[in-house]
C-alpha cells in the first residue's frame, strides 16, 4: 500500500527550531535514500514527503553544509514526481527476474524473493542437464565413429586372410617351380639336360612369382600397419567415449537428441566436445579414408596377382606339353629311323657275307691237294701255250686283281657295317634318353597340375581375374 502525503497547516502552532529540526530529518532520509539507489537507472525518487514539504512553500533555513550536500534541481524533483507516479500506478512484487550467467543480477523488489534457492537449484539442474546432454551427444558420436572403425577394421582384416591366402599360393607355386626345375634336371642325357625354352620359361615364372611375392608383402605389411592404427584409434574413441560417459549416470536415455541434429565446430577443454575429441575423430576419419583406399589397392593388387599367376602358370605348362609334343615325335622318328639302320645293318653283314664267301673262292683251296686239274696253273695245255714268248696267259693276273678288288670292298663295307652299328646303337640310346625326358617331362606337368591347383581364394577375386 502506497504511503500517501498530507499536506502541512499554513498556520504556525509550535516553535520554528522544532519545525526546521524536523525538515533536517526529513532532508537526511531523502539524502541517504538516494545515496542507497544511485546504482539503479531510472528508480531514483524522492520522498513523499519532501514533496509535500515543497507543496507548502516552507523550507527551514539551512547551514552551507547541508545546502552543499543536499542540493536539489528542478530536474530531480521532475524525476521524483514521475517516479513517484509509476510507484503509485505498480504495485512491487514479492519475486524478482533472474538475468543470464555474466550479466548483473537486479530485481524489481528489493528484496530478495522466497524462491531464490528454488530458481538456483533449477538452475543448476538445468546447466548440469543440458552439459549432460550435449556430453551424450559427444559420447554417441565417438562410439558410432568406433563403430565404424571396427567395421572397416573387420574388412581390412578380411582383405588381410585374402592376403595371406595368395601369399601362400605363391609360395606353393615357387616351391614347385623349384621342384619342376630339379625335376628336369634328372633327364639323363647330356643334351637333354642342356637349357631349353622350358627351362627359360620356368625362369620367367620363377621372377613373375617373386615380383608378386614381394608386391603382396609390401601391401601385407601396410595393412598390418594400418591395423593397428585402426586398433588405436578404435581404443582413443572408447577411451574419450568412457571419459565422456562418467557425468550421464542420472540422465536417462530418453533424454539423448537425434543424431541429426549433431553439430560440434568449437572445442574447449572444459566443454563436452574437447580438443581430444576433435583430434581423435578427426585422425579417425583420415584413418577410415586411408584404409578404404588400401582394401580397394589390395582387391586390384590381388585380382591382377591372380591373373598374373595363372599365366604363368598356363605358360610354363603349355611350354612343357609342346615340350613333351617334340620329345614324343622326335622319339617316334627315332625308333623309325633305328629300325631302318638295323635292316641296314643286317643288309650290310649279309653283303659282308657274301664278299668273305667270294675272297674265299677266289683265294682257291687252303691245300695244293684240294686244287682240281683244269684249275692248277702247270697243267700240260698251259705249259704248251706259254712255250712261245708273249702268249702269257692273263688268268693269274685277273686273280690277283679280283682278290685285291674283294679285299677293299671287304674293308670298306666293314667300315660301313661298324658305322651302321654305332649309328643304330647312338639311335637306340637317343631314343631312351627321349622316353626318360618325356617320362620326367610329364611327371613335371602332373605334378604341377596336382599341386598348383590346390587353390583356396575366393570366387569374387578369381572371378575378377578372367
Amino acid at each position: 500500500m502506497q504511503v500517501q502525503s498530507v499536506p502541512l497547516a499554513s498556520v504556525t502552532i509550535g516553535p520554528q527550531s522544532w519545525r526546521d529540526e524536523t525538515v533536517r530529518s526529513i532532508r537526511r532520509a531523502e539524502r541517504l535514500v538516494r545515496q542507497t539507489r544511485a546504482g539503479r537507472a531510472g528508480t531514483g525518487s524522492r520522498p513523499r514527503t519532501c514533496a509535500a514539504a515543497a507543496a507548502t512553500g516552507f523550507f527551514p533555513k539551512r547551514t552551507d553544509a547541508e545546502a552543499a550536500g543536499d542540493t536539489i534541481t528542478e530536474g530531480e524533483r521532475g524525476d521524483s514526481r514521475d517516479s513517484i507516479r509509476k510507484k503509485k500506478m505498480s504495485r512491487p512484487q514479492t519475486t524478482g527476474t533472474m538475468f543470464p550467467h555474466g550479466t548483473r543480477r537486479t530485481s524489481v523488489a528489493p528484496f530478495p524473493p522466497p524462491s531464490l534457492r528454488e530458481q538456483c537449484a533449477a538452475g543448476s539442474v538445468g546447466a548440469a542437464s543440458e552439459y549432460m546432454r550435449r556430453v551424450r551427444e559427444v559420447e554417441g558420436q565417438l562410439r558410432r565413429q568406433a563403430g565404424r572403425v571396427r567395421q572397416e577394421g573387420t574388412k581390412l582384416e578380411r582383405e588381410r586372410v585374402h592376403l595371406e591366402k595368395m601369399l601362400r599360393s605363391l609360395r606353393v607355386d615357387l616351391q614347385v617351380n623349384r621342384k619342376s626345375k630339379e625335376g628336369r634336371s634328372r633327364r639323363p642325357a647330356t643334351a637333354e639336360t642342356e637349357r631349353d625354352g622350358a627351362d627359360y620359361l620356368l625362369a620367367c615364372e620363377r621372377r613373375e612369382l617373386a615380383e608378386l611375392k614381394q608386391d603382396l608383402e609390401g601391401a601385407l605389411r601396410n595393412t598390418l600397419t594400418l591395423l593397428q592404427a585402426l586398433g588405436q584409434c578404435s581404443r582413443q574413441l572408447l577411451d574419450c567415449a568412457g571419459e565422456r560417459a562418467r557425468v550421464l549416470e542420472l540422465l536417462p536415455l530418453s533424454g539423448s537428441p537425434s543424431p541429426s541434429s549433431l553439430t560440434f565446430t568449437r572445442t574447449d577443454p572444459v566443454s563436452p566436445f574437447t580438443p581430444e575429441c576433435k583430434q581423435v575423430l578427426e585422425s579417425s576419419t583420415v584413418t577410415v579414408s586411408q584404409s578404404q583406399l588400401l582394401r580397394e589397392n589390395i582387391r586390384q593388387m590381388l585380382t591382377s596377382a591372380i591373373a598374373r599367376q595363372r599365366a604363368a602358370h598356363r605358360t610354363v605348362n603349355d611350354g612343357l606339353v609342346k615340350k613333351i609334343a617334340e620329345t614324343v615325335t622326335l622319339k617316334q622318328n627315332l625308333t623309325m629311323m633305328s629300325a631302318a639302320t638295323r635292316q641296314a645293318v643286317f643288309r650290310k653283314q649279309r653283303e659282308i657275307n657274301c664278299i668273305l664267301h667270294s675272297h674265299g673262292r677266289v683265294q682257291g683251296p687252303e691245300y695244293s691237294g684240294d686244287i682240281l686239274s683244269r684249275e692248277k696253273l702247270n697243267r700240260p695245255l698251259v705249259q704248251v701255250y706259254q712255250r712261245h714268248p708273249g702268249t702269257q696267259l692273263p688268268e693269274a693276273a685277273h686273280l690277283i686283281q679280283g682278290s685285291a678288288v674283294l679285299r677293299r670292298c671287304l674293308t670298306s663295307s666293314e667300315d660301313e657295317l661298324s658305322r651302321l652299328q654305332s649309328a643304330c646303337l647312338q639311335l637306340l640310346g637317343n631314343l631312351r634318353g627321349k622316353r626318360a625326358a618325356a617320362q620326367v617331362d610329364s611327371a613335371v606337368v602332373r605334378m604341377r597340375r596336382q599341386l598348383v591347383d590346390k587353390r583356396a581364394m575366393p570366387t569374387v577375386l578369381q572371378q575378377g581375374a578372367y
